[in-house]
């Protein structure tokens, strides 16, 4: 870890509460992960027993967007898990918490609200 590290490391209190949130935020991407995969799987399986050229529902959406849909929220829950991932390991190796940009400490209340990030505000609004 360098000078800069050192200084900017979490606090252990703020160690703690990160690894909460982190913990927390796994939990939750995973359940979504898990009840968009069996939404995705119905999907599949109920367009399976219709005749291909009949993929509208009564209400009017087609089952082909559906599953785009529902697609694309699963592609975005797993690149959240992938995320924490990241950020578990930058937390054990003790990078957590720093720029990944320009080396700052990142400000203790973006990550209570974006525990996965690795950029500061000001990076990640590209005022650098």
């Amino acid at each position: 870890m360098t000078e800069d590290h050192r200084d900017a490391a979490l606090s252990p209190s703020e160690r703690v509460a990160m690894r909460e949130l982190l913990d927390e935020d796994r939990r939750k991407t995973t359940a979504r992960i898990a009840m968009l995969s069996r939404d995705r799987d119905e999907i599949i399986e109920s367009s399976a027993l219709t005749a291909p050229d009949d993929e509208h529902d009564p209400e009017g959406t087609s089952t082909a967007f559906e599953r785009a849909h529902i697609q694309s929220l699963l592609g975005q829950a797993l690149e959240r898990l992938a995320d924490l991932d990241l950020a578990d390991e930058r937390l054990h190796d003790g990078t957590y918490g720093i720029c990944a940009s320009c080396g700052q400490r990142i400000a203790i209340e973006r990550l209570m609200v974006l525990p996965a990030t690795n950029v500061c505000v000001t990076c990640a609004s590209g005022r650098r």
